[in-house]
């Protein structure tokens, strides 16, 4: 196929699936190709393929989603919740397909990479490119890691903004999993407040933060950051083909008043650019009409201050094949969400 594939639909992603246990099928020919991967419930089991299956025209997506449908049914599977990248879904779908709550994000921001250095350098927020150029005068260091100890940071970082945004994290086994994958790669911003002064310009707070992380704090012995640094972000980003997605990050308070994310954002597109990547996907933004509560406002309004583009998937369905059964997933599913907002409001 000479279309772009997204990284959740290929070899390399089954790789990962596999090292996280799951049981998946792939399929690749001229026409279409896929990565189903095998969800349990108890209702019974289903197919789910994140951003898939691929297919170039409505004709070769509906041969795609008769193999998968063959498939689940030699899998007894309930449903195959699919996520097209192709448009015009009404063309393709077959009518068992009822829409459902998006499980991908439906819309994302892109930036284009391509042209000269300076040409990407002018399309980048001018006053956060002024902070990356001042980064290091700063006291903020950035460096990448592939030791899945250090994970443990990014974690923690999500922990904290999972707990004021009622948003899900992933395990620190699921995101260790993600960084011993060849395509994966952990970036750590570290802040060195041993000059308490700088510390009080910069963030106009006197002593040292009291809200960062420190990298004894996890499971101690020696402090591979020295004893006067802190992490203040970290991002994980994963390169595939011509793509470079920025998938996960966060920071702390300190880290925002010292514009960690901003920072380190620039960091990844240059780093990006020099691999010879031509798109930096920014997966993920709230849609045009989402409300002031949307958990991810804040994060597109950054993310739209990049000169970027926005682009739409079809969005997630599932293709019912058991309508007995499928009744009953959406039955447990509802009563399973309606407990968890019942804990949170206690």
């Amino acid at each position: 196929m000479v279309m772009e594939l997204p990284i959740t639909q290929t070899k390399s992603w089954q790789i990962l699936q596999n090292d996280l246990n799951e049981q998946s099928f792939f399929e690749q020919n001229d026409n279409y190709q896929f990565l189903a991967i095998k969800k349990h419930t108890p209702a019974g089991n289903y197919l789910y393929l994140p951003y898939g299956p691929v297919a170039d025209s409505p004709s070769n997506m509906k041969k795609a989603i008769s193999h998968l449908e063959k498939l689940a049914q030699t899998e007894n599977c309930v449903f195959i919740r699919i996520e097209p990248q192709l448009e015009h879904p009404e063309k393709y779908l077959p009518k068992t397909a009822k829409k459902t709550k998006d499980l991908s994000p439906k819309e994302t921001w892109l930036l284009n990479l391509t042209g000269s250095d300076e040409d990407l350098k002018a399309r980048l927020p001018s006053r956060l490119l002024r902070y990356y150029r001042n980064h290091e005068k700063q006291g903020i260091t950035i460096r990448t890691s592939k030791d899945p100890n250090d994970i443990k940071y990014l974690l923690s970082l999500q922990q904290a903004l999972a707990s004021k945004k009622g948003i899900n994290t992933f395990s620190e086994e699921y995101l260790q999993t993600e960084l011993k994958q060849p395509f994966a790669t952990l970036y750590l911003v570290e802040y060195d407040v041993a000059n308490e002064a700088l510390h009080q310009r910069v963030t106009g707070q006197e002593g040292a933060p009291q809200n960062v992380l420190r990298s004894k704090n996890f499971g101690g012995g020696e402090d591979p950051a020295g004893p006067a640094e802190r992490m203040i972000a970290a991002g994980l980003v994963f390169d595939h083909g011509k793509t470079r997605y920025n998938l996960q990050g966060a920071q702390t308070e300190d880290g925002r008043k010292l514009h960690a994310t901003g920072i380190l954002t620039i960091k990844l597109i240059l780093d990006a650019k020099a691999k010879g990547q031509e798109i930096f996907d920014f997966w993920g933004i709230a849609p045009e009409d989402a409300p002031d509560d949307h958990p991810w406002k804040g994060f597109t309004a950054f993310k739209k201050t990049f000169a970027g583009y926005e682009k739409d998937y079809a969005g997630t369905y599932d293709i019912v094949l058991q309508s007995a059964k499928y009744k009953l997933y959406k039955l447990l599913r509802k009563a399973n969400r309606t407990t968890a907002k019942l804990k949170s409001s206690h």
